[in-house]
């Protein structure tokens, strides 16, 4: 009689164990509805970037942790000064190349690598 049971319960416990295989979680509400990339997934030198960001600096370039103006509305609209905009070191590039990192007051952080003509959300 309890060998009629084992299949269903076997059955349960595969969907038990996939349903907590991979990463279900949302993405927070700042990064819904947008491209998103895991901070590991990031090129060595935007980590590295974000590792300047979470200590306060200080910064390569004289640029970093000016005010981002969003001219381009691509990301939410806030008031004049709620971004931040940093430079991701691009090796072989002359000057301070298009890679930035944006972060809100809201803990917001956004990657571009073509100099804002696109965000994705970064995901930690």
């Amino acid at each position: 009689m309890v060998l009629r049971f084992v299949p269903r319960v076997l059955a349960c416990l595969f969907v038990v164990l996939l349903a907590g295989c991979g990463d279900t979680s949302a993405p927070p509400s700042w990064a819904r509805g947008m491209a998103t990339v895991r901070e590991a997934e990031l090129p060595a030198e935007a980590r590295e970037t974000l590792r300047l960001i979470d200590q306060g600096g200080p910064f390569p370039y004289a640029g970093d942790g000016a005010v981002f103006g969003n001219f381009e509305r691509l990301l939410p609209t806030h008031e004049r000064g709620y971004y931040r905009e940093y430079t991701v070191r691009t090796p072989g590039s002359r000057d301070r190349g298009a890679r930035r990192i944006v972060t809100g007051r809201g803990g917001e952080i956004y990657y571009t690598d073509d100099h804002y003509d696109s965000f994705r959300a970064v995901l930690r």
